[in-house]
């Protein structure tokens, strides 16, 4: 695993890196039983070079609290390794470029139960396993739902993101962070 950071870090493969500070690995135990997938470190993380330290890992962070689990429990770690230019979604090419990275995580933290946060993770976990994706306008229907692969657990949340455009969604969301514990500690899901 030090030596796939070690080439994330110094990545130049597309574009991205001219307008990074700093590309950014997963960090957690390996092999681990959860492994989160976030979409792309935001202008906080490039700067202090973290993950899930800005904003939205602030409510990453509550969710999670409210789950009763610690970031120490599983592998956290994003789709795209570098800040994407103004927050912008990710596009496809950079997708496939960065994906690389993403699936030898995969193979090194060998995870029963994957967690992908947001569209974009959620749509390259189910093509990377084969699994149907509904049309953009229902996936949110995923959310929550915990849907088996061939060798894994897939439970599709929404991104932290989203409570701070739509605090509405807060109730839900804890119920569905929440559900990680289980997840975690359920020998249902190994």
């Amino acid at each position: 695993m030090d030596y796939l950071n070690r080439k994330i870090r110094v990545c130049t493969e597309c574009p991205l890196h001219r307008t990074r500070n700093h590309a950014i690995p997963g960090a957690g135990p390996v092999p681990c039983h959860m492994l989160i997938i976030g979409q792309a470190p935001g202008n906080i993380e490039d700067q202090i070079n973290a993950l899930f330290v800005g904003p939205s890992g602030q409510i990453f962070d509550q969710l999670i609290r409210h789950a009763r689990i610690t970031r120490e429990s599983f592998y956290l770690t994003n789709l795209i390794k570098c800040m994407l230019p103004k927050s912008r979604r990710p596009a496809r090419d950079e997708i496939m470029q960065c994906a690389h990275y993403l699936r030898q995580e995969i193979r090194m933290v060998q995870p029963s139960v994957m967690v992908p946060l947001g569209f974009h993770a959620t749509r390259f976990l189910f093509k990377e396993f084969g699994l149907p994706f509904p049309p953009k306008h229902d996936v949110h229907a995923l959310f929550g739902d915990i849907i088996r692969s061939s060798n894994h657990w897939i439970y599709p949340l929404r991104h932290p993101t989203a409570l701070l455009f739509n605090p509405d969604k807060k109730e839900v969301m804890q119920k569905n962070y929440g559900r990680l514990y289980t997840l975690m500690n359920d020998d249902s899901y190994v």
